[in-house]
């Protein structure tokens, strides 16, 4: 799978056939420091000091660049798919080595300081269900209340919690039938292509 990049990310991405690999190796440290602690205004200062150019563009350069390694890093790319996209920016083969030996040294570090970042959302342990049938009372002899008990257990970071619901089963029905369209729509080329995106 290839990393498809835009062109303002391709601009950006643009000044590091300017600078030496000395330079490029700093911005690479500067951008793996930005995934894992955020923005360093004064390191970028003292960059464009060094580069005679502005904050800016180097501020545009490393966003580029920590763009390019989380991508990398979230789609898992091989050696020959990384340099692939890479060679894409015009960039040459002694910068192309170096931005993949980037890559590969802070590759499993960059992953887990992402997954630390990602949204942590309760996900599916367990469902426990009972059906009950309500057949007469006092007042009705002759009537039919069906109910379905739903115990669902969900993990959210380790923690288990438990919730208990009930609902009838023509709601329950049209519940499946919601989910299994859902579920459908994620299969589409255009749900693949937002995922992909964001």
């Amino acid at each position: 799978m290839l990393l498809i990049l835009d062109d303002v990310h391709k601009e950006h991405l643009a000044f590091l056939n300017t600078v030496s690999v000395e330079v490029v190796r700093e911005f690479c440290r500067i951008s793996v420091e930005f995934i894992r602690k955020g923005v360093n205004q004064k390191a970028y200062q003292i960059a464009a000091q060094k580069l005679d150019t502005t904050v800016e563009t180097v501020t545009h350069c490393i966003q580029g660049l920590t763009y390019l390694l989380t991508e990398s890093v979230r789609l898992m790319l091989n050696e020959s798919d990384f340099l692939e996209s890479v060679s894409k920016l015009g960039f040459g083969e002694e910068l192309q080595g170096r931005l993949y030996q980037l890559y590969c040294e802070n590759r499993e570090d960059m992953r887990r300081t992402l997954a630390t970042m990602s949204m942590g959302l309760p996900y599916y342990h367990n469902l426990e269900w009972r059906f009950e049938v309500k057949l007469a009372s006092r007042s009705l002899s002759h009537q039919m209340e069906p109910v379905v008990l739903l115990k669902l257990h969900t993990d959210d970071c380790g923690v288990r919690q438990t919730k208990v619901l009930e609902t009838d089963p023509t709601n329950l029905v049209h519940l499946t039938q919601t989910l299994g369209a859902a579920l459908e729509e994620m299969k589409s080329s255009h749900c693949r292509r937002i995922l992909r995106n964001v």
